[in-house]
């Protein structure tokens, strides 16, 4: 038996088979209900909400979409482009800050200032300093950030220098997350990265010596040729440069990605990919390393040096903060309502210029809806405190979820407490799949890309 090696917990959930071969399609819950119950006709909703003021002490967070890079990887399901020259690159941001403005003349967000800013990709980090500078401070003149707590953006580590991240860092950025997804030069190259092992060891030396606050390394277990040796000597290298927090992903083989096209002209139905039973191994192995190495296991995805330093920008998407969200493809949460932007380039250009929000679809959530919303991704937190949902919803998980927990409790994938409920090891690791268990049944089968 490999030294990688983890029983395997289950066979099926409440019905569900346990997914063995890694097929076609996007599993990673990123909110509710899915994405495909977003609806165009849903769009008068979120200016219904926009027309009211905020409850007072409501939390604003900020999040911006930078849709540009060098390079798609095969495995990339975003909306990213790699054809832009500096004019349309000029142009899109031109079309953010002139989105966030016509957000900051509505009730809800007027004279609001974010507790934290995200700027995620893409490549936020493909732009130029004096791109970033000009973002930036039109931002900071439209809603200021002077109580931020955290500004995080992400980067991918050949497009860094150490003049640009010196620039990140004046610019107010204090937590820096790097797209880094393996050491192996080959894994790197045959699943499309345009950056290799030389460029990350330089990046993270420079983002060291500009002194971020907080560092992070997003890696993905079970690329493309992903092997066990080669995932060990990923995780040692990671712990070698002792970033403050490391997030590991599963692959995944969405419908719009490289991988997939290549599967439909061959004619598979199994992504070149390892199986989940093999991507949870992996990830287990991670943890127990990161652990022995000082980390803890903050999420389902996360391990952390200081569990005492939030990550605010994750807590305030797992709490139902209002999450204002600006760029092309962009989805955000406001009073309730979740909402998402143009998906293509020039339709939100056009719209923006238009002098209109660039709202693409939207789904108003009912109080029920929002329950399950804040529940099923505070669980990816790893665990929840059930007197926190009775003070907001007037119910207890144990009441509300009864069913579901009873189910999963019995097969060992959480513990059910009198004031929490935690995943085991095994649920943690294969927890969007549970999540479905406490999801309205219409609502199980949606899609998530």
């Amino acid at each position: 038996m490999s030294t990688l090696a983890m029983p395997v917990a289950v066979s099926k959930v409440s019905g569900l088979p346990v997914l063995k071969e890694t097929s076609v399609g996007n599993y990673f819950v990123a909110n509710y209900p899915p994405f495909g119950f977003w609806k165009p006709d849903h769009i008068p909703a979120l200016t219904g909400v926009l027309d009211n003021t905020a409850a007072p002490d409501t939390e604003l967070g900020l999040y911006t979409h930078i849709p540009f890079c060098r390079k798609r990887c095969h495995f990339c399901y975003f909306r990213v482009y790699t054809d832009k020259n500096s004019h349309d690159i000029r142009a899109y941001l031109d079309a953010c800050l002139a989105e966030l403005e016509m957000y900051t003349r509505k009730p809800l967000i007027d004279g609001r200032k974010p507790s934290f800013i995200y700027f995620g990709g893409g490549t936020p980090s493909y732009l130029s300093v004096e791109q970033l500078q000009y973002l930036t401070d039109g931002m900071k003149r439209l809603i200021p950030w002077d109580d931020a707590r955290e500004i995080t953006i992400e980067a991918e580590p050949g497009t860094l220098n150490d003049n640009k991240l010196r620039a990140m860092r004046e610019l107010g950025v204090t937590r820096l997350s790097l797209g880094i997804e393996h050491f192996d030069d080959h894994i790197l190259e045959i699943n499309g990265r345009a950056h290799r092992s030389k460029e990350i060891r330089r990046a993270y030396d420079f983002a060291r010596q500009v002194r971020f606050p907080d560092i992070n390394i997003d890696l993905i277990a079970g690329m493309v040729e992903e092997t066990d040796d080669k995932w060990a000597a990923t995780v040692a290298e990671t712990i070698k440069l002792s970033p403050d927090s490391v997030t590991i992903y599963q692959m995944e083989v969405p419908y719009n990605t490289t991988i997939y096209k290549q599967m439909k002209a061959d004619g598979q139905l199994v992504a070149p990919v390892a199986d989940w039973d093999t991507k949870r191994r992996w990830v287990d192995y991670a943890f127990g390393e990161f652990e022995k190495a000082g980390y803890t296991v903050a999420t389902t995805t996360t391990v952390v040096k200081d569990p005492r330093k939030p990550f605010a920008y994750r807590t305030g998407l797992f709490n139902g903060t209002d999450i204002l969200s600006c760029g092309v493809s962009s989805f955000g949460y406001l009073n309730g309502v979740n909402y998402q932007n143009q998906h293509d380039f020039s339709p939100y250009i056009d719209v923006v210029r238009s002098g209109q929000l660039p709202t693409f679809r939207a789904y108003p959530l009912s109080q029920d809806e929002q329950y399950i919303r804040e529940f099923a991704l505070q669980m990816k937190a790893g665990s929840v405190r059930t007197s926190d949902f009775t003070r907001k919803f007037g119910v207890t998980p144990h009441v509300q979820f009864a069913g579901a927990l009873d189910i999963l409790d019995q097969r060992g994938l959480l513990e059910v407490r009198q004031d929490s409920i935690a995943l085991t090891r095994p649920g943690l690791l294969q927890v969007d799949r549970l999540l479905f268990e406490f999801f309205r049944p219409e609502h199980q089968t949606g899609r998530f890309a």
